[in-house]
């Protein structure tokens, strides 16, 4: 799977509408985490995008046809709320006992 170099296209109107929820920023925090490759900053530019080939197959299952189309702000709010209600404050909270 190859990385990419530049977030990936759409990204930019998902952060803008995510501006206005900043309830939702630490939660976003978290899911950009698990979406960003082991090691992300090992590999230049040190950038936690996620890789090319992952963000595509996300892409593919949520919207179908080739994975190129970029993500609908909505859907990204929408998503993240989803994630807020799933995981509850202590299961994306990092604990001490989870650093070891």
């Amino acid at each position: 799977m190859s990385r990419t170099a530049s977030p990936p296209e759409g990204l930019g109107a998902a952060a803008r509408a995510l501006a206005a929820r900043p309830d939702l920023w630490p939660v976003a925090l978290v899911a950009a985490g698990r979406l960003a490759p082991r090691g992300w900053w090992r590999r230049w530019p040190p950038v936690p995008w996620p890789d090319a080939g992952y963000w595509r197959f996300r892409m593919e299952t949520v919207y179908g046809g080739r994975g190129d189309a970029p993500p609908a702000p909505d859907d990204v709010v929408e998503f993240l709320e989803w994630c807020r209600q799933r995981w509850p404050r202590q299961r994306w909270r990092r604990s001490p006992r989870s650093l070891r």
